[in-house]
């Protein structure tokens, strides 16, 4: 992926919305659909994949999250502050998470264990979800200051909602370093708006011809 376009960002933006809305869904509602979840998953064992669409399965993984996208950062709908604060919380740890080569080491073993894992039971199996959300409260959440979840207690004091959650969040890290590794800044979300949109519609648009 040497020359990157802006569909590869907005590709990597959309599986970031994707993650945090998903993350949003188990803390408010207790449940989430299944195949944007599995495909976010994935996304973190997909270590070796030949494009930045195919670490989501194809543009169809992540048509949840362009669907995010373009909501978000539409005018004609108002602004999702809490999936917001989840985004922009995860672009500054993701900052300090690359001054944390140990962080990096450990997440990178986890991974790799996470994956011989989902080829023994699968990718969703609630053993893999368990094992990457302490990886993520073992890595990412060491890093202060934490993200701090809103939503019910009852369902975010469930441990499988809990996992889901931290997966999520983890999932959230790999779509922020995909989006750096694209050309990704957060001074494009300000300045380069319609751009991201008309890309993320465009996609949209693509896959439904």
């Amino acid at each position: 992926m040497s020359q990157h376009t802006i569909e590869e960002r907005v590709i990597a933006l959309a599986a970031l919305y994707q993650a945090t809305t998903l993350v949003q869904k188990i803390a408010r509602h207790g449940q989430i659909e299944s195949e944007p979840f599995k495909c976010s998953i994935e996304s973190i064992l997909a270590t070796d994949a030949e494009s930045t669409a195919a670490i989501y399965g194809g543009l169809e993984g992540v048509e949840y999250g362009l669907k995010a996208v373009s909501q978000q950062i539409s005018n004609k709908s108002p602004l999702d502050m809490e999936v917001t604060r989840y985004v922009l919380s995860l672009m500054s740890l993701e900052r300090k998470l690359n001054k944390q080569p140990q962080i990096q080491q450990h997440l990178a073993q986890g991974i790799e264990n996470a994956i011989a894992q989902a080829e023994h039971f699968s990718s969703t199996h609630e053993n893999v979800i368990a094992n990457l959300g302490g990886l993520y409260s073992d890595t990412i959440s060491t890093i202060r200051p934490k993200i701090m979840i809103d939503g019910e207690h009852g369902h975010l004091n469930n441990p499988d909602n809990a996992n889901k959650v931290r997966a999520l969040l983890l999932a959230g890290m790999r779509a922020v370093i995909l989006w750096r590794q694209c050309g990704g800044n957060r001074l494009q979300l300000l300045f380069q708006r319609k751009k991201l949109l008309s890309t993320a519609q465009a996609l949209l648009n693509n896959m439904n011809e």
